[in-house]
């Protein structure tokens, strides 16, 4: 696993980003099963938290958001869209 797969100059620790992977897999591999990926994804954070402290979860949300900024950022290209307006569209009530 590469430290950075977002296209920018911003390094993300390899335990971090595994923890990232690992939490996105808990939560794409139950997907008839809501709550258990929700509770599967918690008990990653747990994890984290217990193993390396919260600076860990910090750099674990990070890589999350860099992974998805990345992957909207691609989608919207696609759609011929902005990627701040295709995120205002998944996040925006």
């Amino acid at each position: 696993m590469s430290e950075n797969s977002t296209g920018r100059n911003v390094s993300v620790d390899v335990y971090a980003r595994a923890r990232a992977y690992q939490s996105v897999r808990a939560v794409l591999s139950d997907d008839h099963n809501y709550a258990e990926g929700v509770a599967a994804a918690r008990r990653v954070a747990a994890a984290v938290v217990a193993e390396a402290g919260a600076v860990a979860l910090a750099d674990v949300v990070v890589g999350l958001s860099l992974e998805l900024a990345s992957a909207l950022e691609r989608i919207a290209a696609e759609q011929g869209m902005a990627a701040v307006d295709l995120a205002d569209v998944w996040f925006v009530d």
